[in-house]
């Protein structure tokens, strides 16, 4: 009789405790669809965050590192979900994993999660994202392969959008892959100084005001003008 009332005590705890969870639960998704109207970045996240302890879901992790990512935490983003390549990874996460890794500086790791969305779903923009990491990491040969689809299937009303001016400001993709094109010629002929201008130009024909093509002609010029003085 006693080993029943114990069972039962059990039993009772066991329900109160599912049920005090079940009203949690409760409780932050209501909070969770409140803070979204409200556009509260910091309650979303505080609310998902609690329902991940709740109830775990991959889903919502998945949304939680997309906020932080949008919301420029990409730090916290990674810790969210990672940074190793996962076959299995929605192209949610996958798409959180490249743009956090590119913007922490990380092109290596950034690349392996573009192949793997471009693979998923090839698009100039994505073929856009390699050529400028390969570029970074020293891949002319594959960056060229990638400028080359872009221009064969970019469409005349795509744009980019670049952030190195204090405002962010948009320019044609297709002026974005031929400034790339430009300088995938320097570093493989740095000797031709003229031929990289030359696409340059042709990028800043299509869209005169591409701030960062008119900063890398400058740059082309100058060092034609004052060549370095070659190491004995």
């Amino acid at each position: 009789m006693k080993h029943i009332a114990i069972i039962i005590i059990l039993l009772m705890g066991i329900n109160a405790t599912a049920q005090t969870e079940s009203a949690l639960q409760k409780h932050f998704e209501a909070y969770y669809k409140e803070m979204r109207l409200q556009g509260d970045v910091i309650g979303v996240i505080g609310a998902l965050t609690h329902l991940n302890v709740i109830a775990p879901s991959k889903q919502r992790t998945d949304t939680l590192a997309y906020i932080y990512a949008n919301d420029n935490q990409h730090l916290q983003a990674l810790n969210t979900i990672g940074i190793e390549k996962d076959d299995s990874d929605s192209d949610l996460a996958v798409q959180v994993k490249a743009i956090s890794l590119k913007a922490l500086n990380q092109p290596k790791r950034a690349l392996e999660q573009f192949e793997v969305l471009f693979k998923r779903n090839p698009n100039p923009y994505l073929a856009y994202e390699l050529a400028d990491l390969k570029i970074q990491t020293g891949d002319n040969s594959g960056a060229t392969t990638d400028i080359e689809y872009g221009l064969s299937n970019v469409k005349d009303d795509m744009k980019y959008a670049f952030y190195e001016r204090q405002q962010p400001y948009e320019v044609s993709l297709k002026a974005a892959f031929m400034h790339l094109k430009g300088l995938v010629q320097y570093n493989q002929d740095k000797n031709n100084i003229d031929a990289a201008v030359a696409l340059i130009d042709e990028a800043l024909k299509i869209d005169p005001n591409f701030n960062l093509a008119s900063l890398s002609r400058q740059a082309l010029i100058s060092r034609k003008e004052n060549p370095e003085t070659p190491k004995e």
